[in-house]
């Protein structure tokens, strides 16, 4: 919501632009020079660089073909679906905020990909699938410079082959594609034609193939989210339960160790997050194997300053809708009709803020809990952050209560007691 006003850009009377927030003033002052206002509807503005003489000319930028607003998660997925029909060249640029990514298409093709994020780089990537060790990783990162590639570097400190890097690149075009389709915000531009030097190394991958394999992954990951909040939980063994296991697990459950995350399994049996969290779904499922929340360090303290987290953001929220009394309100209700709040924010709070006193808080939880304290925090303030996120759905439009579920969703994973 800050993001949105920190963009705004008002046209005066007079047709002059001026930019209100400071990301506009930054991009407008990357764009100096002189553009051409093709015609558009009356709710946009299309600007495209000409220089002085007001003309297209080959050396002003690629033509955009395509371009539009990113609103929900797989709106990219039509888009996708039409390039890879097409067979048009180009650069498929999707943008939110600072972070960009670039798909290249060639006869429905997608033959390379760029990106800002730094989870989708090639070396991230290798570290990610289990390929190079952390230790490796820090030492591959160190010797990155005067333009130096990740994968020829990786391959002279005898880390991978060529060909593992080769096949790492296809794995980044995956996940650089399965990225864009599940991007909720931004806008994109198809821009015509690229030079083939954009390329770190030209992959011939089907775009429809890409496009099946994500919308699959994004329907089942929906799925298991409901199960398994994050990579970062982890899954133990349960020792009540002997069958034997599916051979198609049988790598994973093996690699658990009750310590292991899932993204670290991922990275240790070579699999990555995706497919690791798909087995232990499986093996929830026939109860062979719990989850865990993620470990915390800082312990009592670090629990309440998660909900913190969430709890600032959900007042936010609702206090721009000029809402915040009603909420207050009925967290207030919902904390003294359970009774434990009463003791467990004695002379906590909340602030007005909606946040609570972090050091009083995990003082009076040993009142409530003697020997298992961290457990029974979690349990109270993920419900407590629950009840706000649903009072906040009824203030919320839609699209509002949409931006905070993601907002806050991963704080509230992370509260989640055990399994």
């Amino acid at each position: 919501m800050k993001e949105a006003r920190a963009e705004l850009v008002r046209i005066d009377e007079r047709g002059q632009a001026h930019p209100i927030g400071p990301v506009a003033s930054q991009r407008m002052r990357a764009r100096a020079g002189a553009f051409r206002m093709l015609p558009s509807p009356d709710h946009l503005v299309f600007m495209r660089f000409t220089g002085e003489d007001g003309r297209r000319d080959a050396d002003d930028g690629a033509v955009a073909r395509l371009a539009g607003e990113i609103t929900r998660p797989g709106a990219m997925c039509e888009i996708m679906g039409l390039l890879a029909q097409t067979g048009w060249k180009g650069e498929l640029c999707v943008m939110q905020g600072t972070d960009s990514r670039s798909i290249f298409f060639d006869q429905g093709n997608v033959v390379g990909v760029r990106t800002s994020d730094t989870d989708e780089r090639l070396g991230t990537i290798m570290y990610r699938f289990g390929a190079i060790s952390e230790a490796q990783f820090a030492q591959l990162m160190g010797e990155l410079k005067d333009g130096k590639r990740v994968g020829r570097t990786a391959v002279e400190l005898g880390f991978v082959t060529q060909e593992q890097v080769f096949s790492f690149l296809r794995r980044q075009v995956e996940e650089v594609v399965h990225a864009t389709l599940v991007q909720s915000d931004g806008t994109f531009f198809f821009l015509d034609g690229f030079e083939d030097s954009r390329l770190v190394s030209r992959q011939v991958v089907s775009a429809n193939a890409l496009l099946m394999d994500a919308v699959t992954r994004l329907d089942e990951i929906r799925f298991f989210r409901e199960k398994i909040p994050s990579g970062e939980h982890v899954p133990v063994r349960n020792a009540e339960r002997h069958t034997e296991i599916p051979e198609e697990y049988k790598e994973t459950y093996e690699a658990v160790d009750g310590i292991r995350s899932i993204q670290e399994l991922g990275r240790a049996t070579g699999r990555g997050e995706f497919e690791t969290t798909r087995d232990v779904f499986a093996l929830m499922r026939t109860s062979h194997l719990l989850l865990s929340p993620p470990p915390l360090s800082g312990g009592l303290r670090a629990i309440v300053a998660i909900a913190n987290e969430a709890l600032l953001r959900i007042h936010e929220f609702v206090d721009a809708e000029g809402k915040g009394s009603d909420l207050r309100a009925g967290l207030a209700s919902f904390a003294s009709g359970a009774g434990v709040y009463d003791i467990l924010f004695r002379g906590a709070g909340p602030e007005e803020s909606g946040v609570l006193d972090a050091e009083r808080v995990a003082e009076n939880v040993t009142l409530l809990a003697g020997e298992s304290p961290e457990a029974a925090l979690r349990q109270m303030l993920h419900e407590y952050v629950g009840f706000g996120l649903f009072c906040a759905g009824a203030a919320l439009g839609p699209e509002n209560e949409a931006d905070l579920q993601r907002t806050v969703g991963p704080a509230v994973s992370r509260l989640q007691p055990p399994g």
